[in-house]
């Protein structure tokens, strides 16, 4: 009878966001579950092809309504005034649902896998439910396949004192990321990006190296709560975050950034594509269309398109300089690089991806380009960010990126997380104190959200 519990909590759990809201949580479950259940027992190909589509239809249409449909009729509506064309689309006055790119996702996945025989439909619709909105990873992910997450909402599973250690463990180190480091970065960053006019190039610069530890954190931290909370109940939600700073190229990023939406689009976007199957030029097409979906499912707006716009390009210079295709982190060549030689294309890597991290934070595109424009006629201005006026602040700021830095170093050359996992129990309870203690004393409790819960 787990479920029910589960059930009920995570309903509760979104809405107490808005209340009205859930429908679309339960419409999305009706319409998946039945959906799954008919293409499973339809033998011909083309009955299965046409359920399927109903699904995609009526998920994506819910999905473009509440999201998409304000900025397609906006720039419908200037196309169409270049043209001297007057038209206006009527408005609708609805708000975003809080993880509706996610929750979508998840539920398109499950009936794409029983069309491809993948999976099998779940029977039990209170289960199915839960799988839809279970609460951990219900508004920002990881967004969990269902052959992976189902299973072990099915399974009793007894209360486990590791589980529950090593969750603990991992939510104080997400609430850390987020409360500590995240939040004390948003508030530099929010002077700036909210009010891009009014400051310099070294202010816009120093935001835009914030904003890059802000989103990490912020995100990867929501990450490691989603994944702490479900492991302490005993369920294993798959790895979002794998210290994407230290990739080497653009390719590695994105097998280590968002790891469960990279995946997604890999396996039912690029994959369905053709892939790197079809010869260059539409191996190419494909990563630009793959990531410039991506930018849309980030935001409705044109500068998140041109941040996957960014991203694609990328990917088709590094596809072509280093035969490294979407989601492959390692080059043809085995011949491990020298250590100058890795660091400079950590160093690339990261300003390649900082530069579009430009366009994610902007308020729209126009934004972005007076940041840009700031910092390439680069000049030494403190009245923007307060740096003297607040200098505790900002040097703990510093310190705190540079810590967060040599620990996920340590994580990734010197194996820090099996260190931690064979200390004694003394040891990581002296590990959570310190983590909670840190969170208690440095942390900012003004109730900022979660970055992702937007998308």
């Amino acid at each position: 009878m787990r479920w029910i519990l589960l059930l009920v909590s995570s309903y509760y759990f979104y809405m107490c966001w808005n209340v009205n809201y859930i429908i679309l949580i339960f419409a999305s479950t009706v319409i998946d579950y039945f959906a799954g259940i008919w293409i499973y027992r339809t033998s011909k190909k083309l009955n299965k092809l046409v359920l399927l589509s109903l699904s995609l239809i009526s998920n994506l249409g819910i999905l473009f309504t509440f999201k998409y449909y304000g900025f397609f009729s906006k720039s419908t509506e200037n196309l169409l005034g270049v043209f001297n064309i007057g038209y206006h689309f009527p408005e609708l006055d609805i708000l975003l649902p809080v993880g509706i790119s996610f929750y979508t996702f998840q539920t398109l996945s499950y009936t794409i896998d029983i069309y491809r025989g993948i999976t099998i439909p779940e029977r039990h619709f209170g289960r199915f439910a839960l799988y839809v909105s279970y609460f951990p990873q219900l508004v920002a992910g990881p967004i969990e396949r269902s052959y992976q997450l189902l299973p072990q909402l099915r399974n009793f599973i007894d209360l486990n004192y590791s589980n529950v250690r090593d969750g603990l463990l991992l939510m104080t180190f997400g609430f850390f990321k987020k409360v500590v480091i995240a939040d004390r970065l948003a508030e530099y960053v929010n002077l700036v990006y909210n009010n891009p006019g009014e400051y310099g190039g070294f202010s816009s610069l120093i935001a835009t190296y914030f904003f890059s530890f802000q989103i990490y954190c912020d995100f990867s931290g929501y990450s490691d709560i989603a994944i702490g909370a479900a492991l302490v109940m005993g369920v294993r939600l798959m790895t979002n975050f794998s210290q994407p700073y230290f990739s080497r190229n653009i390719g590695e990023f994105w097998s280590r950034w968002h790891i469960s939406l990279s995946t997604w689009f890999r396996d039912y976007l690029y994959i369905p594509l053709g892939g790197n199957r079809l010869g260059k030029g539409r191996w190419y097409f494909n990563l630009l269309f793959v990531f410039i979906v991506s930018g849309l499912w980030h935001g409705a707006g044109w500068n998140f398109v041109i941040w996957g716009f960014l991203h694609g390009i990328y990917l088709v210079f590094t596809s072509i300089f280093n035969s490294s295709g979407i989601g492959k982190s390692e080059s043809k060549d085995r011949r491990k690089p020298s250590p100058i030689r890795q660091i400079f294309q950590i160093v690339l890597t990261y300003h390649l991806v900082l530069l579009g991290w430009v366009f994610f934070r902007s308020s729209n595109y126009e934004d972005a380009l007076l940041i840009l424009n700031n910092i390439r006629n680069f000049g030494f201005d403190t009245s923007g960010i307060n740096l003297f006026r607040f200098p505790i602040d900002f040097s703990l700021s510093i310190i705190l990126i540079g810590v967060l830095t040599i620990v996920e170093y340590l994580q990734v050359y010197k194996n820090l997380n099996h260190r931690l996992v064979s200390l004694p129990w003394i040891g990581k309870l002296a590990l959570l104190m310190v983590g909670i203690g840190s969170i208690l004393l440095l942390g900012k409790f003004d109730g900022a959200d979660f970055l992702y819960f937007q998308f």
